[in-house]
């Protein structure tokens, strides 16, 4: 009789001791620092006048994650030139190891770009058409996401960014819109990768249309300069859509992404616009894996050395209304020091103008070059 209570008992701890385990509340701070030095030209005097040379320390963070069970949360400050800024704020409950549900404040999914952070863009920053369309930043709202072996989706439903900012009663009512990405996966084995994708974004304006803005700047973050824009005070709704695709076969890898917008305005004609780009990648030492999840190339082994030959070119201009057009050639070396080291150098040199809009530098043509370097921190 003893030998069974005994079992019983030691049953009951072990079970006891699993759930009191999955309970846990575990807590881990996170940071990032980024500091960046930058020589740049232009051949247009005001930008070049705008674009000193020079060091910058563009984004330094604090902040931390916790887990409790199947739920999981992440607060992120962020401190850059005298000025703080919330970053993500979010609460996520798993349902299992495929599902999730997140709400809050944080970058919503929508094309290639969304599998990396500001700080983890391998040209070492987001391509002009990616951030000229305005679907690189956060958003407050709700977004489930399912991955697995073959396909990962994701569907959002957001407001504006200005409603995680300001109260009802200076916005008016709020911009909204839906968003998801489907990708399609069906190589993940390391060295060898593939997988085909589309995203679909609609969103409605709000009342002062202050989310019916979109402007790109130069890649560089030494100097803050706008290279193309537009603003529609008319806009009604818009619609997005892009379609991505990577590959990769041991060392070498290729990423590219197409994006279409089209403005809906009230008393105007329709206003579209258009960008795409494309990297090509090349491992010295490994060999790419990839991230289910975030459906992208991960992030390469420690010890690593990476070149990055990429181009983007993007397209603001639609009938009188002239937001500018855009290339960009680069070339970027990242060296991976360790799992929290990154060091890159990158140069770019960037064709622009054509606008009439006055948000960009230069309303004419510029040809504008920049080579930086940048020592990121993060953990």
């Amino acid at each position: 009789m003893k030998k069974y209570v005994l079992a019983a008992a030691l049953c009951f701890g072990i079970a006891a001791s699993a759930f009191a385990q999955e309970e846990k509340l575990v807590v881990k701070p996170s940071g990032r620092i980024l500091m960046d030095g930058a020589i740049m030209h232009s051949s247009d005097d005001v930008a070049d006048a705008a674009g000193e040379a020079g060091f910058n320390v563009p984004d330094v963070r604090i902040g931390m994650k916790a887990s409790y069970g199947n739920w999981e949360g992440k607060v992120d400050v962020g401190y850059a030139r005298q000025s703080l800024s919330v970053k993500d704020v979010f609460i996520q409950y798993n349902f299992d190891k495929k599902n999730f549900l997140r709400g809050g404040y944080f970058v919503h999914q929508f094309g290639y770009q969304s599998a990396t952070s500001s700080s983890f863009k391998i040209a070492m920053e987001e391509p002009e058409t990616h951030s000229a369309f305005g679907v690189g930043g956060r958003l407050l709202g709700l977004m489930y996401e399912h991955s697995d072996d073959k396909f990962m989706g994701a569907a959002s439903l957001y407001t504006d960014n200005q409603s995680f900012k300001k109260q009802t009663n200076e916005t008016g009512y709020q911009g909204s819109g839906l968003m998801t990405r489907l990708v399609y996966h069906p190589c993940i084995e390391r060295g060898n990768l593939f997988q085909v994708g589309v995203g679909l974004n609609y969103e409605l304006a709000s009342k002062n249309g202050a989310n019916m803005k979109w402007t790109s700047p130069y890649p560089t973050r030494v100097a803050k300069l706008t290279a193309m824009g537009v603003e529609l005070a008319d806009a009604k709704s818009d619609f997005k859509f892009t379609g991505e695709v990577m590959a990769a076969k041991g060392n070498i890898g290729l990423e590219a992404q197409y994006i279409m917008m089209n403005v809906n305005q009230r008393n105007l004609p329709n206003y579209t616009a258009w960008g795409a780009y494309g990297n090509l990648r090349f491992l010295l030492n490994s060999e790419y894996t990839y991230v289910k999840n975030d459906a992208g190339i991960a992030t390469p082994d420690p010890k690593s050395w990476e070149l990055v030959a990429a181009y983007n070119y993007t397209d603001m201009n639609d009938g009188d209304i002239l937001g500018g057009k855009l290339s960009d050639w680069s070339l970027t070396m990242n060296y991976y020091i360790n799992k929290y080291m990154i060091w890159r150098v990158s140069g770019h040199y960037v064709h622009a103008g054509e606008t009439n809009t006055g948000l960009a530098v230069t309303a004419n043509k510029n040809d504008f070059s920049v080579l930086e370097t940048r020592l990121q921190i993060k953990f």
